[in-house]
């Protein structure tokens, strides 16, 4: 019996989040998350964000690079599952941004966000959600 029981509240689980997550957006009562505080370089593999947009961390990525990025509002993603959605940069640009002289990062930078696009995400039940216009 133990097992039916847990079997019955995750199915309860499952369906009550998804209607909690509607209600909230169309009451508009979702909390805006402070910007994390400042941390030491993350490891290659890690995910970075400011604001919608985010990056994948690469090899060769210096101490310098990472601070100027931390100035820039830049911070890891810490915290899962992390349920928002990000415009990605393309990694090409990621490499370009880490291989460029100091005094060409911000150009760099812009191009990067310009280029960076909404990537699809799979949802509970295994089909690609619907991204345009969100």
């Amino acid at each position: 019996m133990p097992l039916e029981s847990a079997t019955e509240d995750l199915a309860e689980v499952s369906l009550v989040a998804p209607v909690r997550d509607c209600v909230r957006n169309l009451l508009r009562i979702r909390v805006q998350r402070d910007v994390p505080s400042v941390g030491a370089k993350p490891a290659i593999g890690a995910r970075v964000f400011r604001g919608d947009v985010r990056m994948t961390v690469q090899a060769g990525m210096s101490d310098g690079l990472w601070r100027w990025l931390l100035q820039e509002g830049w911070r890891e993603i810490t915290f899962r599952p992390d349920r928002r959605r990000y415009r990605d940069v393309p990694s090409a640009l990621v490499t370009q941004l880490i291989d460029c002289p100091a005094d060409q990062r911000d150009r760099v930078l812009e191009m990067a966000l310009e280029s960076a696009v909404l990537r699809p995400v799979l949802n509970r039940r295994g089909t690609w959600a619907n991204t345009r216009g969100r």
